[in-house]
């Protein structure tokens, strides 16, 4: 199969229209998008992205009115959210109509919905009759895709067609938030953070990120992972003291003076730069000619939070002094 890169829908709508799947570019990551009410189009995206189906898809629509073709209803605390944040990298999960197959949901009554902030994704929803499933545009694991460059190089020949929307402006996965027992509960952190919506909603006291068998998208507790080997630390400048003499390259947000490959999330210690670029660093260190690389977490305030959710379930070992 050849895969064509275009910034005009037309192409996209007939493809879609025949049950296809094609990349779809969003402010957060390139995502692999098909028919949600259609389960032949959806079993495509699981063995285009090696899938399991255990793990649940989110569906995207262009405005909080369409979505009632396919939600029953939305709580009043999570419409504040989407009120404030919509279009934008925010997903809520909502109890689901019949129309969304039990393959989007892996079995749940709730769906995960977003209205993506892309101007070209918003246009193509506009002009197709149902919504989008879609998650990111990669194999199943490994570093999401923020440019349609990311996207031929992972599923070139497994798709028909990408969408190019220019590099994503957040970088990370939108967050995910729910109701239980009355209360928001977020199930992943991500584009908006918790302190922007606690100026919303008030205090958030429930926060689930990670699980074996997830209630919505992106909550595996090991995801987004490089075939580098990637180690997270505490302190980098001890690490770097007890390791010196190792073949490694180094991944840091503010900069450290070595004579190892590094390179910066940030020049300018900014937890949105960073987030911009977590992905296409993950990407970067695969060429380095080195045995392993570390990291260190970064300020656990705004963005830095999520950004440490994907650093922790991409590494392949955690050592804290």
């Amino acid at each position: 199969m050849q895969t064509r890169i275009t910034n005009t829908i037309e192409h996209a709508i007939d493809l879609l229209n025949q049950n296809e799947v094609v990349a779809i570019p969003t402010e957060t990551v390139y995502g692999l998008a098909a028919n949600a009410y259609n389960s032949d189009a959806l079993v495509k995206i699981f063995e285009v992205k090696n899938r399991p189906t255990f793990n649940p898809l989110i569906v995207h629509t262009y405005s909080l009115e369409k979505s009632f073709d396919f939600v029953k209803e939305w709580d009043s605390e999570l419409l504040k959210l989407a009120e404030v944040f919509c279009p934008g990298p925010i997903t809520f999960l909502l109890p689901k109509k019949e129309i969304i197959p039990y393959l989007v949901t892996a079995g749940s009554e709730y769906v995960a919905v977003r209205i993506p902030n892309h101007s070209i994704t918003l246009e193509l929803l506009k002009n197709i009759e149902y919504p989008l499933a879609a998650p990111s545009a990669n194999p199943f694991g490994y570093v999401s895709p923020t440019s349609a460059e990311h996207v031929y190089h992972n599923l070139k020949g497994k798709i028909p067609l990408i969408l190019d929307g220019g590099p994503c402006s957040i970088g990370l996965e939108s967050t995910i938030v729910g109701i239980e027992n009355e209360e928001i509960v977020v199930y992943r952190l991500g584009g908006i953070t918790l302190e922007d919506m606690e100026k919303v909603v008030g205090k958030i006291h429930q926060v689930k990120v990670s699980s074996s068998k997830p209630q919505a998208p992106g909550m595996l507790i090991q995801h987004y992972a490089p075939k580098k080997k990637l180690i997270v630390t505490n302190d980098l400048e001890k690490y770097l003291q007890l390791y010196s003499f190792d073949k490694l390259g180094i991944i840091d947000f503010e900069e450290n003076r070595t004579d190892k490959p590094v390179i910066h999330l940030s020049t300018q210690k900014s937890l949105t730069e960073a987030a911009q670029n977590l992905f296409q660093v993950l990407r970067q260190i695969e060429t380095w000619n080195v045995d392993y690389v570390v990291i260190e977490w970064l300020p656990e305030i705004g963005l830095g939070k999520a950004i440490n959710d994907r650093i922790q379930r991409a590494a392949s070992e955690i050592i804290n002094f």
